[in-house]
């Protein structure tokens, strides 16, 4: 009997691994015709969208023009999201006329005004892809129920409505996402919310400034390097109070908007945030120098030159070389502008005069700087016939400035006369 027993008691686990093994085999059989079953239905779906999306390309311009009647398609959810993704898809690369077209295709069937009843009335995913489909119209009509989407509990539909507005690029959807960020705050990551902005205040950036001012923390820095992005003419001389701002981005916007107002009110204030200690608002301010096309800007963009930054130096070194028109030599002789080739030599000695401070400056950064932008500019050759042609040099620094260009190594010896400076036009 004990033998018996034994030998149940050895059956009993191959019993529960057989069961084990049947129910995985089930379990496989099971997912893999779950597997088939979707493979063909998703084969079919796709089959049947490529058909529909066919009939109606091959009708598209007839639906824009209302021969095909709406109440045949707009009842069938299958062909409505053909037909809306085929024309959001093409308002995408639509010019201004086929836009206008399409946008009125979609106020005229309905479809806009469905995707603000659900973007309104919905919740979850649904909600979002309401707020995705009219962002893609840049309808304005859709601007007050993708501000509503701002309050939302769910992140992903903040930002879909936030992105949804920046599309729209229109003002009042500025007007809507500073309100909200002046309520609740910086509740979205800040790279969407300062591309939404760039994007709808570029047309009045005016709308920025009184947010700015009461702004504290990371919004009033997100709002100051959206102003720096947007700021124009309109608001140089209200730029002007962020001169002395606290914050880097706004004394870089002030920076920008100085190359729209008078030189002789600009020149002070870029020539103070030529030398921050932030290397982007010395860039605006070098930048705005080179616009103001004035040669007391000379010695601050040699000095840019010198900067430890590199877009710095290169955008001192393309200023310099869009000034050469506008300065000369102390020896340049008055009878030269009687001539009939004046402004060329003026233009000439002014090039070679440049180029004499900049070697003189030996700082072999800053030369490599000018020397691109020289050759950017196609003028490298230009200046080596006019140093070859120059009566004004010996021998000597003719040949020194021709080794400094042809090798782009700063000179053993200086190059420039102390007696030797550049002219500048008095200021207007």
């Amino acid at each position: 009997m004990g033998f018996a027993f034994s030998k149940l008691r050895l059956l009993r686990p191959a019993a529960f691994v057989a069961k084990a093994i049947f129910v995985a085999l089930a379990a496989d059989a099971l997912l893999l015709a779950f597997i088939l079953l979707r493979r063909a239905y998703r084969k079919r779906y796709f089959a049947q969208r490529d058909a529909r999306v066919f009939y109606y390309r091959q009708r598209w311009d007839a639906l824009l023009s209302e021969e095909v009647p709406y109440k045949t398609w707009r009842k069938k959810p299958f062909d409505r999201g053909i037909i809306e993704t085929i024309a959001l898809d093409a308002l995408e690369a639509a010019g201004p006329q086929e836009a206008a077209k399409l946008l009125k295709f979609l106020r005229s069937s309905g479809l806009i005004e469905k995707r603000i009843f659900e973007a309104r009335e919905f919740r979850g995913w649904r909600r979002m892809s309401a707020l995705v489909a009219l962002g893609r119209t840049r309808a304005p009509e859709g601007i007050a129920a993708l501000a509503e989407g701002l309050r939302d509990r769910d992140l992903e539909i903040r930002l879909a409505a936030l992105r949804g507005l920046g599309r729209t690029a229109c003002p009042q959807a500025a007007q809507e996402i500073l309100a909200w960020v002046g309520e609740t705050g910086l509740s979205v990551p800040a790279l969407p919310l300062q591309n939404a902005l760039i994007q709808c205040s570029a047309e009045r950036p005016q709308l920025l400034l009184p947010y700015v001012q009461h702004a504290k923390g990371p919004v009033r820095e997100i709002l100051g390097r959206v102003l720096g992005e947007v700021a124009n003419a309109s608001l140089a001389m209200d730029l002007m109070q962020f001169v002395g701002d606290d914050l880097d981005e706004l004394r870089a916007a002030a920076a920008r908007a100085m190359s729209h107002i008078q030189p002789g009110m600009a020149f002070d204030v870029l020539n103070e945030l030529a030398r921050d200690p932030i290397w982007f608002v010395r860039l605006r301010a070098i930048v705005s120098m080179g616009r103001l096309s004035n040669p007391r800007a000379v010695p601050a963009l040699l000095r840019g030159l010198t900067d430890s930054n590199r877009l710095v130096r290169l955008r001192a070194a393309e200023s310099l070389v869009q000034l050469r028109a506008t300065i000369g030599l102390a020896g340049f002789k008055a009878d030269m502008h009687r001539t009939a080739t004046a402004v060329d030599d003026l233009e000439k000695i002014g090039l070679l005069s440049v180029f004499e401070r900049v070697a003189a400056l030996k700082d072999r950064y800053g030369l490599h700087a000018y020397l691109t932008a020289l050759e950017n500019a196609n003028l490298r050759g230009k200046l080596e016939e006019e140093i070859q042609e120059s009566r004004e040099l010996s021998p000597e620094k003719k040949r020194s400035l021709q080794e400094v260009l042809q090798t782009g190594q700063p000179p053993l010896e200086p190059v420039v006369d102390e007696q030797v400076s550049v002219k500048t036009a008095p200021l207007t």
